[in-house]
């Protein structure tokens, strides 16, 4: 087999808000945005269907937006959703400079700056080799974008989704706040439930769990992580069955 030839043909990112800002920051910031896009044109140069699902925390999140203003939790949420799409045209216009063909899809309608999701278009644009950046999670309140990202990998058939962290993987605890923090290089879906591991919702991992879709947690902010996954090399965590 070639080196170059891609563990999985068809993958699911999910990128949190912080992604697009420094580490602690706000908003969107040039160079992180254009990081983000440079890992993600190196993933695609290895002819991987490609579909990202953005978060929206570097602008706010709803449940701590509710608390602090007092609006309504569903409100708050709604107002998360159109964060997601501030960072899904932000994406989209980061890649097209690559040279990247892009579709942004978002679970609200917004007809005039992108397509609402419908999962044969988005299917068909994935065929196409079109990246298709998804906004707007689900289209729901009190259900985030990681649930989202497990619900869109089951519905287009994704071989894995990847989550992009700030850390190298799952720990057995809080690595900032403890330095003998162990990372897991194998973890199964159970483990994940049982131990209340912080990897994603509990409902994100039992959608991923019941239609077999691996979780691949890494560190967005390695230069190259993102690649090295999709070409199967043994970095960050791997979340699946036994």
């Amino acid at each position: 087999m070639n080196e170059n030839t891609p563990r999985y043909g068809r993958i699911i990112l999910k990128i949190s808000g912080e992604g697009f800002c420094g580490p602690g920051g706000f908003g969107i910031e040039r160079e992180a945005l254009d990081r983000v896009a440079g890992e993600v044109l190196g993933v695609t140069e290895l002819g991987v269907q490609l579909a990202i699902v953005v978060g929206g925390g570097n602008f706010l999140r709803g449940a701590n937006f509710a608390g602090e203003l007092g609006i309504e939790l569903p409100t708050a949420d709604y107002m998360g959703m159109l964060a997601t799409v501030l960072n899904a045209l932000a994406l989209q216009e980061a890649l097209e400079r690559q040279g990247l063909t892009t579709r942004v899809q978002s679970a609200l309608e917004i007809s005039r700056v992108c397509e609402p999701f419908i999962r044969r278009r988005c299917d068909r644009h994935l065929q196409k080799n079109r990246v298709v950046i998804l906004a707007a999670g689900t289209g729901n309140p009190h259900v985030t974008t990681d649930s989202c990202a497990a619900l869109r990998a089951a519905e287009l058939n994704a071989d894995a989704l990847l989550k992009a962290t700030k850390v190298d993987g799952v720990y057995d605890s809080d690595p900032a706040k403890n330095p003998d923090a162990r990372l897991y290089k194998r973890i199964t879906y159970n483990q994940v439930i049982d131990g209340r591991l912080r990897v994603m919702d509990v409902s994100a991992i039992d959608v991923c769990q019941q239609h077999n879709v691996p979780i691949i947690v890494f560190n967005l902010f390695t230069p190259g992580a993102m690649r090295r996954v999709v070409l199967g090399e043994p970095i960050g965590t791997h979340v699946g069955g036994q």
